[in-house]
Order: structure tokens, then C-alpha cells, then sequence
């Protein structure tokens, strides 16, 4: 009898795999995949093996670099690797990605893949730039295929001599994981969901004149939280119905000056949430997103799942950010770092309720038709399968691609 494919996710954190591979793992395990997740022990972990049924293998690993540390992160992953003899070796997130490749390759899997969700080249210059572009360049050379979750990201990889001018991929459209269309859909947010709001943003939800600015992602210097801080700053006496939203952490890694801080903390019309497990009922709340990121963002989730709510976004033109929203037509792109130009987005927003609705609904249209998660499985998958074929390793049940549902296609062609 045919053994299921025995496939290993190796990342630095557990929270990655929390985050990119929900529903991802139940697809592939009924595609016959019998599905191991590698990473630094902690509760993400542990409730990943709750969520997805997958066998889960604690391998400390560290985020920064610490050759004694990192030497042994390598030996631990090979002799893991070598214990459950995987046919593919998943490899993802910088540190993991370059121990992960050379264990899996010193352990002989069959097929490696590196997956990109970013290049931590893009936003180095000097001689660290050269030794990341080094590092990412050597891990894909051990790896027999690169996924890249955006063209953009692909685009740069080859230019920086990441990649070969010919190698690498993207599946499907892009992303990681492609949008939840069940969670991220404004029409879906009942009032019990928005009754997880905090009180005060309960009442706002009321006011059918408020405005609310919305912001998602981590609270850092690097994803362009002082500009918004200083644009907010010019336009609150302007907008005086208007509030702005941030949901995130704060994070002392590339942490915002004090000054920034403490003023959004003390103003009464800024309102920080922290971590949110569910944020559907935040973008209900919101007017339209910012993403005022400054790079390294490889295929951010947050403009798209704002867009599956109707969500019009302005993001800066960076790697990722430019597959995330089409300009003039899902959006806005303004240039990186520069205040002048997203403050006249933002008033612009601000002024025009329907261009705010006609970005809104193209941006809907657009994840419905372009970024679903079932297609993205399915690219994934095919390929999965070409590599194991090309292999020699024989994959169970059937591998042509599905048809679309009829429903479906109907429905987006009225779109």
C-alpha cells in the first residue's frame, strides 16, 4: 500500500504557521499528506497541533544571529529531518529557512522548497545587504524550487541575483494563504461579531457619522507608524468626526520614538487595540486602511483582507504592496516615507464618499475573483506534485486541478 506523502513545515516561530497554513493543512492532509510542523516550542505550537491534527516537533531556534545557537538549531532539524524522513522539506522565514535548507539537504529530502514571504535583502544596504542577499541566495540554491508569495517579490529576487533570471515562482495570484472569504466579508459581520469590540468602539459603530482611519499590522517604526502619526496630527482638527484605529502590538524591534508613543496612547480619538485574534469586526468599523509600510513586506495579508471588506486602501509602493492594491482602482499607492503624499490620500478619502465605495467594491471584486484560498491550495499542491514526480516519489488520489464551482464563475462574471 502507497504510504501518504510525509511533508515538513519548518519555520522560525510556531505563530507562522498558525497564521499561514490555517485551512492550508486540513487541504493537504485530504489530499493524502501526512503533515509535520517544525518550530521554536511555545502555545502557537501546541495549538497548532489541536487546530490542524498536524504531529508537531519542538526545535528551538533563534531569531537573531548566534552561531553556537543556530549550529545547533541545524544539527537538532537534521536529526529530526532524518526521524521522520519527509519527501518534502517546507522551508520558511529567514533563520529557519537557511538551517532548515541545509539540514534538509544534508539529510537527503527528496524535494526542498523555499518559501519567500520577503526578502530581509530588500530593506539592508551596505555590507549587510551583501551578506543577506548572500544568505537568501545560498538557500535557494540548496532548494530544488522558490515559491514567492508576490511577482514583485519574484521581480526583486531576480533582479538581486537572489534568483536566476528564469528560476522561481509564484502560485496562483500570490499571497500565502489567499483570503478567508467566510471570515473577511462585511456582510458576514453580524451583531454578535461586532459585540467583540470594546465598549467605546461599540458607540462609534452607532454613530453613522463617525470616520474611522484603520491601520492593522505590528505597531513598528518600519511599517511607517510616525508618518501616519504626523499625517494624523495635520488632519484631526480638520475632521473633528474623525478617529483613527490601530490593531497591533506594540514591538520593541524597530520600536517607534517615545514621542510618537505617548502621543497616539493620550490622544482621545486614537483608539490601539493590541492583538486580535478576530479583526473582521475592526474592518467593519473602518472608513478605509492605511499601510504606510516602508518595504520588506513580500504579500501583506492586511490590505487584502481590508478589500474583501470593502475597504479602499492606501498603501506605499513597495515589494508586495504593489500586487496588494491596484492604483486608481482598488486604491491608492503613494511613494514610501513620504507624509505629503499620504496625507492628500488621506483627505481625499476623507472628502469623496464614493470614490471611497467605488475603490471599496473593486477591491472586493478583486480578492473574490483573484485571491481565494482554495486556488492558491490547489497551485500549491500541483506543484508539490511536479516536484515529487519529477522525484520519483508517487503522490495518492487524483492531482488534476478542480473545477471551478459554477456558481462561481457565474457570479464573477456578473461582477
Amino acid at each position: 500500500m502507497q504510504r501518504p506523502v510525509r511533508l515538513a513545515y519548518i519555520t522560525t516561530v510556531p505563530i507562522t504557521q498558525w497564521g499561514f497554513l490555517r485551512g492550508q493543512n486540513e487541504f493537504l492532509a485530504d489530499k493524502g499528506f501526512d503533515i509535520h510542523a517544525i518550530a521554536s516550542p511555545g502555545t502557537y505550537l501546541d495549538a497548532l497541533a489541536d487546530r490542524d491534527k498536524v504531529t508537531v516537533h519542538p526545535v528551538p531556534i533563534a531569531r537573531t544571529i548566534s552561531p553556537l545557537e543556530d549550529l545547533a538549531a541545524a544539527w537538532r532539524l537534521f536529526r529530526v529531518l532524518r526521524r521522520i524522513r519527509p519527501d518534502v522539506a517546507h522551508v520558511s522565514t529567514p533563520k529557519a529557512a537557511l538551517l532548515g535548507a541545509v539540514a534538509a539537504y544534508a539529510a537527503r529530502v527528496p524535494v526542498r522548497i523555499y518559501c519567500l514571504r520577503g526578502s530581509i535583502t530588500e530593506p539592508a544596504s551596505g555590507l549587510q545587504r551583501r551578506l543577506f542577499r548572500s544568505v537568501e541566495r545560498f538557500t535557494a540554491r540548496l532548494c530544488h524550487q522558490t515559491i514567492c508569495v508576490s511577482q514583485s517579490l519574484l521581480d526583486f529576487a531576480r533582479t538581486e541575483s537572489i534568483l536566476p533570471a528564469h528560476a522561481g515562482m509564484v502560485a496562483a495570484n500570490g499571497m500565502s494563504n489567499g483570503i478567508d472569504l467566510c471570515r473577511f466579508d462585511a456582510d458576514a459581520v453580524d451583531p454578535a461579531g461586532m459585540r467583540e469590540l470594546p465598549e467605546r468602539l461599540q458607540r462609534i459603530a452607532q454613530d453613522r457619522g463617525s470616520i474611522v482611519i484603520g491601520y492593522v499590522g505590528r505597531l513598528v517604526r518600519d511599517k511607517g507608524l510616525e508618518h501616519l502619526w504626523h499625517v494624523w496630527v495635520r488632519l484631526r482638527d480638520v475632521y473633528p468626526t474623525a478617529r483613527l484605529l490601530l490593531v497591533g502590538s506594540w514591538e520593541d524591534e524597530a520600536k517607534v520614538s517615545a514621542a510618537c508613543r505617548r502621543a497616539l496612547e493620550s490622544d482621545a480619538r486614537v483608539h490601539i487595540v493590541g492583538h486580535v485574534e478576530n479583526v473582521a469586526p475592526y474592518y467593519r468599523l473602518m472608513t478605509f486602511c492605511v499601510f504606510p509600510s516602508f518595504g520588506s513586506e513580500g504579500f501583506p495579508n492586511a490590505p487584502m483582507e481590508a478589500a474583501a471588506m470593502r475597504l479602499p486602501v492606501i498603501a506605499t509602493r513597495v515589494v508586495g504592496a504593489v500586487d496588494a492594491v491596484e492604483d486608481g482602482v482598488t486604491g491608492v499607492l503613494i511613494p514610501p516615507r513620504d507624509t505629503s503624499a499620504l496625507f492628500e490620500a488621506m483627505r481625499r478619502y476623507l472628502d469623496d464618499p464614493d470614490l471611497r465605495r467605488r475603490h471599496g467594491h473593486a477591491g472586493c471584486v478583486r480578492v473574490r475573483r483573484d485571491f481565494r484560498q482554495e486556488s492558491i491550495w490547489e497551485a500549491l499542491y500541483q506543484e508539490y506534485v511536479r516536484l515529487l514526480g519529477e522525484h520519483g516519489v508517487p503522490v495518492q488520489g487524483d492531482t488534476a486541478a478542480p473545477r471551478l464551482d459554477a456558481a462561481f464563475v457565474q457570479e464573477e462574471r456578473a461582477s
